[in-house]
């Protein structure tokens, strides 16, 4: 792959499966499969599916992210007969190796060398062109270069019905729900917490609150549980990511709050206040819900002022997961 691709060998991307085609004894093509695209517009849209499901269900769709046949082994038919034969084993592949199925198939072609042709023969699906950025170490190109044919492969029959669908049953839940936030999501998020007080004093405070609050209810949405992992995806955001949540600037660069400040704010911070903001950002962004479901919690060493162990009822959305109303109470005597 190194010798003779013309983008050379490629790292091992998230989930990967490398497959060699050989006919008596001597390779005549190499693929391989990898974790899907974060970001692909012209496959969002054709799948139709709503930003607040897609990144949970990314791992659902895989790229075939290099696809080579051997010099001197261009004949007919050949690489859409190796493509054929490697989607026939690939979901029972990909489901023992890394225990979930796949739907959906993506690639990407540069029109500048190529046509797709061998995609074309075997039924993929022309669905559009990227809009030429590339991902980088820091992020994304400033500037577009060039644009890339997309192509998709459903395989199964109701592929597009089942990543957009609101409510996945298994095998096709892989976890609890998270999303990944754009650009306008993570710029609008401080303003829901401009008027929530400041707990803490004037004096030695380093971080806006609102912009302590917008990270940590962002890091949240994209999965995040603890406050080490809420540090932890607070630090790998991008300067372009800390510009929109309005971080403080520091020696020309934009500094993030560490993990010690943003526990210090959640500890302290009035859950009421911090409850109103979120149902604010949820009834702009959220979807809709089709049902609900009433839970009931009891909290481990709650214990209220006559020794009753406490209890919680929540509403909670089916489809959004969005909590509704919560209600505490203990049990009677």
């Amino acid at each position: 792959m190194q010798q003779h691709h013309y983008l050379g060998s490629l790292p091992k991307i998230g989930e990967t499966l490398w497959y060699v085609a050989d006919w008596r004894n001597e390779w005549v093509g190499l693929l391989s499969f990898s974790a899907s695209a974060l970001k692909c517009s012209a496959r969002d849209h054709w799948i139709g599916w709503d930003f607040r499901l897609q990144y949970g269900r990314l791992k659902l769709v895989v790229n075939n992210s290099r696809f080579l046949i051997v010099p001197d082994w261009h004949v007919q038919n050949l690489g859409s007969r190796i493509l054929s034969l490697c989607q026939k084993r690939l979901r029972k592949d990909w489901e023992q190796t890394f225990g979930h199925p796949v739907v959906l198939l993506e690639t990407f072609v540069d029109p500048q060398r190529f046509r797709g042709t061998v995609y074309k023969a075997d039924n993929w699906v022309y669905v559009g062109n990227t809009k030429g950025f590339r991902r980088t170490r820091l992020g994304y190109t400033a500037t577009p270069q060039s644009p890339k044919m997309v192509f998709l492969k459903p395989l199964q029959p109701d592929a597009c019905e089942l990543l957009s669908r609101t409510v996945l049953s298994p095998p096709y839940c892989l976890g609890d729900s998270k999303i990944m936030l754009n650009a306008d999501q993570m710029q609008s998020l401080p303003a829901f917490f401009k008027g929530i007080p400041d707990p803490r004093r004037t004096q030695g405070r380093r971080h806006r609150l609102n912009t302590v609050l917008a990270i940590a209810a962002g890091a949240v949405l994209c999965g995040m549980r603890g406050y080490k992992a809420i540090s932890d995806w607070a630090d790998s955001l991008s300067q372009k990511a800390r510009e929109r949540f309005n971080c403080r600037r520091q020696k020309g660069r934009y500094v993030v709050p560490s993990e010690s400040i943003i526990r210090d704010v959640l500890i302290r911070i009035d859950p009421k206040d911090l409850d109103c903001a979120l149902q604010r950002w949820n009834e702009v962004y959220a979807g809709e819900d089709e049902s609900l479901a009433i839970d009931g919690k009891t909290m481990c060493n709650a214990i209220d002022d006559q020794g009753h162990q406490t209890h919680v009822m929540s509403v909670i959305g089916h489809q959004t997961k969005i909590c509704y109303t919560q209600k505490k109470s203990a049990p009677c005597q």
